[in-house]
């Protein structure tokens, strides 16, 4: 036995044959199990139309590709009858980190709708930007309702003052539609928010009257649609309705009011500028008065010593002075007589 095995074992052919029946054996097995493992997705592509073979679901395994994601998108694109799609297609989406099957509900639902113009180039754009495109194809279809102003920024109303100065608050509700076109890198909501309040309250602030814009508020309406505030935007705008006015304050009365205090303030600060300047003018008045006065005593003081001169020098005799003397005593008699006259009238 064990020469027979030794003659078996330097029989070259044997060892062939050996080798050969194992890695047959081995491939088998490998087939097999891709079979197995691939053969329930083969067989859903093959009784759908789907054109996904063994071989292209092996080769996604090894692309690190979801095999089970493609096939179940590309049957539903072939059943949608969506001819651009294709399975390598779908591939590279996946791989560049897109949702396919979002991407291929997208389209059939653009498609079905017929009014939404959606191709795989733009709806896969639309998902890699970060956008939920099926949501963006269903805004399209069934266009979305906004809030202006939105409860949830902490403001309940839009206000605007007409030129007459009453307030007005107002409420209205944007109706919108998804702009695939310009979805991409085109402003939101909150832009859309803003330039309709904006517009509402230049349309209110032009208006003559209050009374103007609650008989007429689809004026309002008219006057913002006019003004094109979806360019530029990932919607445009179907409608703009205004859900509720009311009336507010009369700002224009309480601006008049405040001019009025403000103009009275100043009017008082004047007055009391020319009053101190008054003040000043009497005190420098009476400065000047005390000066002469002070200049007179001095004047005064040398009186005595030019007349005590004019003697020595004999230039003034006694009888003459005398006389000054006696013209003072009449002149200060008579003004104290007339200063008596004048108390007792």
């Amino acid at each position: 036995m064990y020469l027979l095995f030794a003659q078996q074992e330097t029989n070259p052919l044997t060892i062939l044959l050996i080798i050969g029946a194992i890695g047959v054996c081995i491939a088998f097995l490998v087939i097999f199990g891709v079979f197995v493992k691939f053969f329930r997705l083969w067989i859903q592509s093959v009784t759908t139309g789907a054109g996904i073979g063994i071989l292209d679901l092996l080769g996604m395994t090894f692309r690190k590709v979801d095999p089970e994601v493609i096939v179940r998108a590309q049957i539903m694109a072939v059943k949608a009858g969506l001819t651009e799609v294709t399975s390598k297609s779908l591939e590279a989406h996946y791989l560049a980190g897109g949702r396919v099957n979002l991407v291929v509900q997208a389209m059939i639902a653009a498609s079905k709708a017929k009014i939404v113009d959606l191709d795989y180039k733009l709806a896969t754009a639309i998902d890699l930007a970060g956008r939920n495109v099926l949501e963006a194809v269903q805004t399209s279809v069934y266009p979305k309702v906004i809030d202006c102003p939105m409860a949830s920024k902490g403001r309940l109303t839009l206000d605007g003052v007409a030129k007459n100065g009453i307030q007005l608050k107002v409420k209205a509700r944007v109706t919108v539609r998804a702009n695939l076109r310009q979805l991409i890198g085109g402003a939101t909501e909150e832009t859309i928010i803003a330039r309709v309040g904006e517009g509402i309250v230049s349309a209110i602030g032009s208006s003559e009257t209050h009374g103007n814009v609650l008989e007429n508020p689809d004026l309002i309406s008219k006057a913002v649609l006019d003004r094109r505030l979806d360019s530029q935007t990932a919607f445009e705008i179907v409608s703009i309705d205004i859900a509720d006015i009311d009336v507010g304050d009369n700002i224009g009365a309480r601006l008049q009011a405040d001019q009025a205090e403000a103009d009275t303030q100043v009017a008082r600060a004047k007055a009391e500028g020319r009053r101190a300047l008054a003040v000043a003018q009497e005190q420098e008045n009476i400065a000047k008065i005390e000066a002469s006065r002070a200049k007179v005593v001095e004047a005064e003081i040398e009186v005595p010593t030019a007349i005590s001169e004019a003697i020595h020098s004999g230039k003034l005799g006694l009888m003459d002075y005398y006389r000054l003397k006696n013209i003072q005593a009449d002149t200060e008699m008579r003004g104290a007589i007339s200063k008596a006259g004048t108390n007792v009238a």
